[in-house]
């Protein structure tokens, strides 16, 4: 994949990149949007691991981490390096840590609107008042904090 100097983005200045190009950043973003394959990533970012080092520090199952791995490997973003019977595991491309220090800034940004979005978001607990708030015609949170809070 390369990037417009331009505008120092994957699709483009208009937003309109090929569909190879669009294709291959989901699956980049895909194969960093699980939890564990993200905390994968980030704790080969310190250094080489062992599936049963990444198990014990993450207190996953070993079946469990050994897919992940797997699945950034497939993805090109992790190699294995083989020592007698072991397999160590790094970052193919410490670039990634660069992705993933510009989505720490973005967050900083937009502080909870990710968390909060009902498609994405982590928070399902909360009801999110859709109507239009008269003043500022900008959606507004519900008074209700908890599932059960029925909307006024």
């Amino acid at each position: 994949m390369t990037m417009n100097k331009e505008s120092a983005c994957l699709f483009g200045s208009g937003g309109s990149g090929n569909t190879s190009s669009v294709d291959a950043a989901v699956a980049l973003f895909r194969s960093l949007s699980d939890t564990a394959r993200l905390a994968i990533v980030r704790r080969l970012s310190d250094g080489e691991a062992r599936v049963v080092d990444l198990t014990g520090e993450l207190g996953l199952a070993q079946s469990t981490v050994s897919a992940h791995v797997a699945c950034l490997r497939d993805c090109g973003l992790v190699i294995g390096r083989p020592e007698g019977r072991q397999m160590f595991y790094s970052l193919a491309r410490p670039e990634v840590m660069d992705l993933l220090a510009s989505a720490e800034t973005l967050l900083t940004a937009t502080g909870n609107t990710v968390v909060l979005c009902p498609q994405y978001g982590t928070d399902s607990a909360v009801v999110i008042d859709t109507r239009i708030d008269q003043k500022n015609d900008a959606p507004t949170r519900g008074e209700g904090t908890a599932a059960t809070d029925a909307p006024a």
